[in-house]
């Protein structure tokens, strides 16, 4: 079986990637391993050797007994406790499986912050036409030009057999999370003291790129199209955001247009991209935060660093409970860690740092992305003086109707100001829907207009 270490990678690919080298792309000859020693994600089947990690055996495949079709999902696992708890008084001795970002804010946080770890369960599964176009894909999808695309490849996995930062990159952003739906991604921005309201906000998500029979030369460069409207408070009510994310953002950046209540007008939104503030945000999100990352990577080198054992957010069926409220999430400089599970994963390593000329708030970020799911479970932020400024989680399930395994929380920590943001509580609102069928025509700036205006 292939293990990856810091050393193997540095020694045999280089830490730094290049776009176009030989060994990029489409691995044919490798396309048996799917279905071998490596699962149909392309991640290793096996477990660890202390059996810590078990072995992958499909994820989940049923809903619990009892789960109808728009529930807030149930804990598949009810009655599992944890194994240990990681707090303020011993994180250093788990310090080899944590990141720079959870190691900072144990420190930040000594006496509240804690991390209840549970047995690890490898529950990520996708449903079979995404496991066979993953292995298509495996045989002939490349990156485009600067590694700021994807060709010849369609609804699943791009690159099955990852080996460098740029596949594994496209394989988060081209996770299947269904072909559309309509969420609730509700955010909470608390001021340094705990105190809070929340934004409610309603997506709309549309990507053709996972329709059935779809290729990339169908979808006219359009990777997602999304639908954002905040509907409190009232200050912000009304104000609406329409997304066309790109596939290839040097051949077309993306496009974006804003619904002002108080104008009422459509107005073209080129600085929804990159660092610039994400909606309602107070500042402590950028634009390509969004789903832990989004966006160009035009703007920065990267590189695959290692695949290593972490303790990570997983299988978050607590924090995406049925009518947990608020108030029971918020608590002073992070979330309440009662309601949140970690697990011993195995995770790629991926470093992004800043291109010579360019510009972005953080010059240097460090993404953990789980082996099976290719899901960013955590981040770690650079500040221009290349000090940690802040710290992000992704709280993620198994969307067992669906099936995909997705987050349901996201939390950045600013562990400078002790402030943080959290978005996805839908606890109190209708749940995430998806492979609603939903048209093009539904995301076009007239259809934006002419919602605005309702």
């Amino acid at each position: 079986m292939r293990t990856f270490t810091k050393f193997t990678l540095s020694a045999c690919i280089g830490l730094v990637i290049g776009v176009g080298q030989a060994w990029a792309g489409a691995k044919p000859d490798q396309i048996d391993r799917l279905s071998a020693d490596l699962t149909p994600m392309g991640s290793e089947r096996a477990g660890n050797a202390e059996g810590t990690i078990p072995e992958w055996t499909g994820g989940i495949t049923q809903p619990p007994a009892g789960y109808s079709v728009g529930d807030h999902h149930p804990n598949p696992f009810p009655d599992d406790k944890p194994l240990f708890r990681i707090d303020g008084s011993n994180f250093r001795d788990y310090a080899d499986k944590l990141s720079v970002g959870q190691v900072a804010t144990f420190e930040k946080y000594p006496d509240t912050y804690f991390m209840d770890v549970y047995p690890s369960r490898r529950t990520t599964s996708f449903p079979e036409h995404i496991y066979q176009m993953t292995a298509e894909n495996g045989k002939t999808a490349k990156l485009g030009e600067n590694g700021e695309g994807v060709l010849d490849a369609a609804e699943g996995f791009p690159f099955p057999f990852p080996e460098n930062a740029y596949e594994l990159m496209w394989n988060h952003k081209l996770k299947y999370k269904g072909i559309g739906g309509v969420r609730y991604n509700n955010q909470i921005a608390p001021t340094a003291n705990g105190s809070f309201s929340v934004t409610a906000i309603r997506e709309e998500l549309l990507g053709l790129y996972y329709k059935r029979g779809v290729t990339i030369a169908d979808i006219n460069n359009v990777l997602l199209y999304f639908f954002q409207e905040v509907e409190s408070p009232a200050r912000l009510a009304g104000n609406i955001l329409l997304v066309h994310e790109t596939l290839n953002q040097q051949v077309l950046p993306r496009q974006a247009w804003i619904y002002n209540p108080g104008q009422r007008r459509v107005r073209r939104a080129p600085n929804v991209a990159y660092d610039n503030p994400g909606t309602a945000s107070d500042g402590l999100r950028t634009n390509d935060m969004t789903d832990m990352f989004n966006g160009a990577m035009d703007r920065f080198d990267w590189k695959m660093v290692e695949k290593k054992e972490m303790y990570v957010p997983y299988n978050s069926y607590a924090a995406h409970a049925e009518g947990v409220t608020p108030e029971e999430f918020v608590m002073p400089g992070h979330l309440n860690p009662s309601l949140m599970r970690y697990e011993l994963h195995r995770v790629w390593v991926v470093e992004a740092t800043l291109k010579d000329g360019m510009r972005h708030i953080n010059p240097r970020r460090t993404f953990y992305l789980d082996e099976d799911s290719y899901q960013i479970v955590l981040i770690d932020h650079y500040d221009g003086r290349m000090q940690l400024w802040r710290a992000s989680e992704a709280h993620s399930i198994n969307y067992y109707d669906v099936p995909t395994f997705w987050s349901t929380i996201e939390a950045h920590y600013d562990l400078q100001s002790g402030r943080y943001v959290a978005q996805g509580f839908d606890n109190t609102m209708p749940v995430n829907t998806f492979n609603v069928e939903m048209q093009p025509a539904q995301f076009t700036p007239q259809a934006l207009r002419n919602r605005g205006r309702r």
